[in-house]
Formats: C-alpha cells, structure tokens, sequence
C-alpha cells in the first residue's frame, strides 16, 4: 500500500490505518506467517463514503484555479 500512496513514511501509514480501523472504515486481518502480514479491507462503512468522497474529488478538480490562487495570496502574505 506504502508504494502505491508514495511520499507517505510508514509511521504514518500505519497511524493513519489504526485510526480508519478504529473509525470502522477498514477491516485488518493479520496472519501469523514468516514473515508476517497484514491485510486491510474496506468495510462497509468505508465503502459507503465511495460516493462523497468521489463527489469531493470532482469539486477540487473544478476548483483548482481558486485553490491555487488562494494559496498564492496566503504565501504572498506569509512571505
């Protein structure tokens, strides 16, 4: 999954999935193999948020030229 998401240290993979588990949106699944591992799945819940979250993507496409000016102002004023 790390190669996959790029740019995201381990630490904070695994952060980020304990939080999802303990939220309800993934399922983990350990295996006591050599060497060990670990598989996630969607839950039910997860999967529910396809939609929104896919709605959101949509919004942020559209607003990207706002999105980044906005940004180029807070940097302007922040230098």
């Amino acid at each position: 999954m790390r190669r996959r998401i790029g740019g995201i240290s381990e630490k904070m993979l695994i952060q980020t999935l304990r939080r999802l588990e303990r939220n309800g949106f993934v399922a983990r699944q350990a295996y006591a193999e050599v060497p060990p591992r670990v598989e996630y799945s969607l839950t039910p819940l997860g999967a529910s948020l396809s939609g929104p979250i896919t709605l959101l993507d949509h919004w942020v496409e559209r607003h990207l030229p706002d999105i980044a000016a906005a940004q180029g102002a807070f940097d302007r004023r922040a230098a």
